[in-house]
């Protein structure tokens, strides 16, 4: 079966086209087609409180567009889910009616909770053994959310309010940034070695930043290098001088503030980088809600 998911960020909506295979007995998610548009609602929602009417034809006409290409590609199930910004728009919920009657896709408002176990979901099909333990920390626009895993124990997972357009828009509460470490040093086992990965548009820019391959880890010392790096050039001159996207050039910088800070509270010096994230447990989900068993 073919699925699609579509994944409304703070930052961008994302469609993932894509079906699971199967390759030397690992299930994998096979991605047909990926297209990013850069609606940037958090831009609207952490100044107002709620989506204006000019980003709502945007949105609209976004989701039209990845229902039609959905289309062209013969999927199945489709799935879209909103997550930070929609949840905290006043106006989110009848946005939301708006659409479905525009473009005939029915969005989800997901809870911080279920995107960081959608998110985590993925995990199971990386070539990692689920015996050892280990971490997942997704930065998104609005929200940050980190998985734990440890062996022989239930995945604890916990969204945090600090975003990359949050930061921007200096809505990131001290009592968050206390909240996440906190929460860290009550769930973190002692003596445990984790392995650390991190998942988002931004971790992947940096790693390609810094020329890595894709198995290839990332220390914390070339993510500060990266910041100290673009943090002395203007948001224009980062995207003249090294060809990053206006909607990526901005948010980069407290990416990168965001992921430093949390493995700092972590205590571990690498970061992984698979490049999946909550599309792609979206795609998982279908697939197990859909599968017919032999």
């Amino acid at each position: 079966m073919i699925y699609g998911a579509i994944d409304i960020g703070t930052n961008a909506a994302r469609l993932l086209i894509g079906e699971i295979d199967e390759n030397e007995g690992h299930e994998y998610v096979k991605k047909i087609s990926y297209i990013r548009v850069p609606l940037r609602l958090g831009m609207n929602v952490f100044d107002t409180g709620k989506i204006s009417e000019h980003k709502v034809q945007e949105f609209q006409k976004s989701i039209k567009a990845f229902n039609l290409i959905s289309e062209v590609f013969e999927v199945d199930v489709l799935r879209a889910c909103a997550t930070s910004a929609m949840r905290e728009a006043v106006n989110g919920k009848e946005v939301r009616d708006q659409i479905e009657k525009y473009s005939g896709v029915n969005i989800e408002i997901i809870k911080g909770q279920e995107e960081a176990e959608l998110i985590f979901s993925t995990f199971l099909l990386l070539e990692h053994d689920q015996k050892d333990p280990f971490i997942v920390i997704d930065v998104g626009g609005g929200s940050t959310e980190i998985s734990i895993f440890s062996k022989g124990e239930k995945p604890v997972s916990r969204s945090f309010r600090l975003g990359t357009i949050r930061l921007l828009k200096g809505k990131g509460e001290k009592s968050e940034w206390n909240e996440m470490e906190n929460w860290i040093d009550d769930n973190l086992k002692k003596n445990s070695k984790y392995k650390v990965f991190g998942t988002g548009g931004n971790i992947n820019k940096i790693h390609k930043f810094v020329g890595k391959k894709e198995k290839d880890a990332m220390s914390t010392k070339e993510i500060d290098d990266v910041l100290e790096k673009l943090a002395k050039y203007s948001v224009e001159d980062r995207i003249a001088k090294f060809n990053l996207k206006p909607d990526r050039a901005d948010v980069i910088i407290p990416a990168c503030q965001i992921y430093l800070f949390a493995m700092k509270k972590l205590k571990v010096k690498e970061l992984f980088v698979p490049k999946i994230g909550l599309a792609d447990g979206m795609i998982l989900n279908l697939h197990k809600k859909n599968s017919v068993p032999a």
